[in-house]
């Protein structure tokens, strides 16, 4: 039993042995690199290994020396890497797999995190805003626009109202299906403009009070030969209150919301105006003309000329 073992053992302690030899051989240089270089038999070789292994105490049988000998010739028992190739690579990548995928991980999750923060910050607020546009040009608008022309027609007085409302409309309507929206929205908002028009009621009364004059003179630079006359008044609601009023000054063109404003009079309702102011410093017959709901322009009491200002 005993023998059995040892023969089992031995071709493995042989093995080693040998391995050893080469090892011995390739670490001492004094040995490999100088015996070997030369043409000296391996005769030589062996017997220093012999020495080498002697002094050590151990016994080493000759073939196991020439073994060793011949294996490092051959250079077995020596690890050569593989040879660069697509194997290679790919067991490069195995071996390397939980460095490399904590990396690509990383990756991912910032890839996704961008692409759910362009999805939510960027995407769907521009989706929503797209869709909401899509309801206020193909639902909202029209409606509105039938909406206010159906109050225009209701509170109207006069027919050139009614025509400017209709026209409004369908301007817009034509806008908003065009997907023009800032047209759709501006003739909507100059419908409800021409809407709180009608609906406004107020007296346009001259201005009688200390530290604002009553009436300005001017001499137009288109004609130096004449002299336009102005009154000053304001738009004064049942309640006291003062209507603020968009008036077109006839004198450079612009459009202002005015509280007080100077409308243009012939000379004769000027002076009788002044002569009015004279007696007591008092206008007493205040009232120019009165704007009643449904009509667009105030029905003047007097005699006015087209025309005013709003700077004197």
């Amino acid at each position: 039993m005993v023998s059995d073992t040892a023969s089992t053992r031995a071709p493995l302690d042989e093995v080693m042995m040998a391995m050893d030899v080469v090892d011995t051989l390739r670490h001492d240089e004094r040995i490999a690199l100088k015996e070997l270089g030369t043409e000296q038999r391996d005769a030589q070789m062996i017997e220093r290994l012999r020495d080498i292994y002697r002094s050590q105490g151990i016994e080493v049988p000759d073939r196991i020396l020439l073994e060793g000998v011949e294996n490092l010739k051959q250079n077995r028992f020596v690890y050569a890497p593989p040879a660069a190739g697509f194997q290679r690579t790919l067991a490069l990548i195995y071996v390397t797999r939980m460095r490399w995928a904590k990396v690509l991980l990383v990756l991912v999750l910032l890839a996704v995190a961008a692409f759910l923060a362009w999805r939510f910050l960027v995407v769907a607020p521009r989706e929503r805003a797209a869709e909401a546009l899509r309801i206020e040009l193909t639902q909202t608008l029209p409606a509105e626009f039938g909406d206010a022309l159906t109050r225009i027609r209701d509170v109207a007085e006069v027919d050139a109202a009614v025509q400017r409302a209709e026209t409004l409309a369908a301007s817009g309507r034509s806008a908003a299906a065009s997907g023009d929206v800032a047209a759709a929205r501006k003739a909507l908002a100059d419908m409800r403009k021409l809407e709180a028009r009608l609906l406004q009621v107020f007296e346009v009364r001259i201005v009688s009070r200390p530290g604002t004059p009553t009436g300005v003179t001017r001499i137009p630079e288109a004609n130096t030969a004449t002299r336009n006359y102005y009154l000053l008044v304001e738009a004064v609601a049942p309640d006291g209150n003062v209507v603020s009023q968009e008036i077109t000054s006839e004198e450079n063109g612009a459009v202002s919301s005015v509280d007080i404003w100077a409308q243009r009079v012939p000379r004769a309702t000027f002076d009788a105006v002044r002569r009015d102011k004279e007696d007591d410093g008092i206008v007493r017959d205040a009232v120019l003309g009165s704007k009643a709901r449904g009509r667009l322009e105030p029905d003047w009491r007097v005699r006015v000329d087209e025309g005013a200002i709003t700077q004197w």
